[in-house]
């Protein structure tokens, strides 16, 4: 049953000049669930003007009188065979409505990229339990569990020792240092639940117009001439947290066991305890193929906050 919104109230796109009132709406929410906003200015304006986001089509505003109470997104990358959607509300009547829009449109998203049925994916604080049961009324399934992990710097961290044959390459200014790292995010991440691997154009746009990142911030390990693992960390956290966040970290299959995520891992640690950092922040998901949890845990770092994605299937219309 398709939810009807109160006669006062009114449903129009997003725009980037909202990008303070959806910060204010999700800043409320996230501190009635977790004790804090978890959640920036910056956070707000970059989601609103992401390459790919089509506002017209993929975003809509909820308003009371003038007072913003939801806001509703549906992202696709790559192939679109699966999407990211966010509902932030208050209000049961107000979320089931944005739902319904998400559902609707992802129905057309599948059609015009020649899918009989995509995935539909959305994230959920664990500490959310009403929602959790909304969610389930609403045909969603727990897919998978992502944890925050954190790791203190308390002065300075010494840099790692570099693993014997490896040599490190800092920053990407040039196209085939990016392709290089591209490469192996797509290689390393395939078949993890919710990675949907992206062009090349497409994942270097993504990055450029991501405010908390510069190619600066991309971390290459070379064995014999070939790029096998990559590192990308962004200054997501720093203004909230005072953290440095660790974006993607990957090892190519046949480099593993080398001890080069252990060192990437430290080698951040050592960057932003150089940089003045709090801590180094990063997620993962707790299913994923790797034993990526375990390594985390091994060097220091500790679980602060417990995400869950929720999924269901959306036919084509």
């Amino acid at each position: 049953m398709t939810a009807v919104l109160p006669d006062a109230y009114t449903v129009r796109p997003p725009k980037l000049e909202d990008a303070q009132a959806v910060l204010e709406l999700v800043s409320a929410y996230n501190t009635s669930i977790v004790g804090f906003a978890d959640y920036t200015l910056d956070d707000a304006q970059d989601e609103l003007s992401e390459p790919g986001f089509e506002p017209e089509t993929d975003g809509w505003l909820v308003f009371d009188d003038g007072r913003l109470v939801g806001y509703g997104s549906v992202f696709g990358k790559g192939d679109h065979r699966q999407l990211d959607l966010d509902v932030v509300t208050m209000d049961p009547v107000v979320e089931r409505f944005l739902l319904d829009r998400i559902n609707r449109r992802a129905a057309e998203l599948a059609t015009q990229h020649g899918h009989q049925a995509v995935q539909v994916d959305i994230v959920n604080y664990q500490a959310d339990k009403a929602r959790q049961e909304r969610l389930a009324g609403y045909g969603f399934e727990r897919g998978t569990i992502f944890h925050r992990m954190r790791i203190d710097h308390d002065g300075a961290v010494p840099a790692p020792e570099v693993p014997a044959g490896v040599t490190v390459r800092r920053g990407a200014p040039d196209e085939a240092s990016r392709r290089a790292a591209h490469d192996v995010l797509n290689a390393s991440f395939a078949g993890q639940f919710g990675f949907s691997p992206r062009s090349f154009e497409e994942w270097q746009d993504a990055h450029e117009s991501f405010s908390a990142f510069d190619w600066s911030q991309l971390t290459l390990l070379e064995i014999e001439g070939e790029t096998v693992a990559m590192r990308t960390s962004t200054n997501q956290f720093v203004e909230d947290e005072n953290c440095g966040y660790i974006g993607h970290l990957g090892v190519l299959e046949k480099a593993r066991g080398k001890g080069l995520a252990k060192f990437l891992l430290r080698d951040q640690f050592a960057l932003d305890a150089a940089a003045g950092r709090s801590g180094t922040i990063l997620h993962v998901d707790t299913n994923n193929p790797t034993p990526a949890l375990g390594v985390y845990l091994s060097v220091g770092m500790q679980a602060t906050l417990v995400m869950e994605v929720w999924r269901r299937e959306v036919t084509a219309a």
